[in-house]
C-alpha cells in the first residue's frame, strides 16, 4: 500500500484503485495511464511541481492539457513560476517521476487543482507509483490537500 492509499484509508475517504502494466518506454505517463485504464484523458490528472526558486508548489491538471505557468503563478500568488527540476520533485515528494501523487508527499506543498475537476464525480490521480491510479472525488482531494480550484490550463 502506497502512502497515498494509506492516507485515504486512514481518513476514511472513499477511493478506487486502478492498476495497469507500466511500459518502461512510455514518455507521457499520464496519457499512458488513461489509455491503459480505458479512461477519458480529461478525467485523469497529472501532478506537476513548479517553483519560483524560493518555494515549490503542486499543480494538478488533466493529462491531456498543458499547464499555464502564468495562470498557476496568479493562483499561487507568485510573480513567476517554472517547472521544478525532476530531482527536486522526487526529493520533495518522496515519489518518483511518473508516480508522483499529490497525496501524502514527504513535504506538504501548497497545491492548486484545475477547475475542470469541479464538474466531475471522480478524478483519477497517481496512486504513488507508476502503474497505479486512484479514483477520488475531487472535493475530497481538495479537502485533504487544503487545495483550491483554479483555471490552470494553457489554452494556446
Amino acid at each position: 500500500m502506497t502512502p497515498a492509499c494509506r492516507l485515504l484509508k486512514d481518513n476514511k475517504i472513499p477511493f478506487s484503485v486502478h492498476e495497469y502494466e507500466h511500459d518502461a518506454n512510455a514518455v507521457n505517463f499520464g496519457l499512458e495511464a488513461a489509455e491503459k485504464l480505458g479512461f477519458e484523458a480529461d478525467k485523469v490528472f497529472k501532478t506537476l511541481l513548479v517553483t519560483d526558486d524560493k518555494d515549490h508548489f503542486v499543480a494538478v491538471l488533466p493529462v491531456d492539457h498543458h499547464l499555464s505557468l502564468k495562470k498557476a503563478a496568479i493562483a499561487l500568488e507568485s510573480k513567476k513560476l517554472w517547472m521544478a527540476d525532476p530531482k527536486d520533485a522526487e526529493r520533495l515528494t518522496g515519489y518518483i517521476i511518473g508516480g508522483i501523487s499529490p497525496l501524502a508527499q514527504k513535504n506538504k506543498l501548497r497545491t492548486v487543482i484545475d477547475a475542470t475537476a469541479q464538474s466531475m464525480v471522480k478524478v483519477f490521480i497517481s496512486g504513488g507509483k507508476r502503474g497505479l491510479d486512484i479514483g477520488i472525488d475531487p472535493y475530497d482531494l481538495a479537502r485533504l490537500l487544503d487545495a483550491q480550484f483554479f483555471d490552470l490550463l494553457d489554452k494556446s
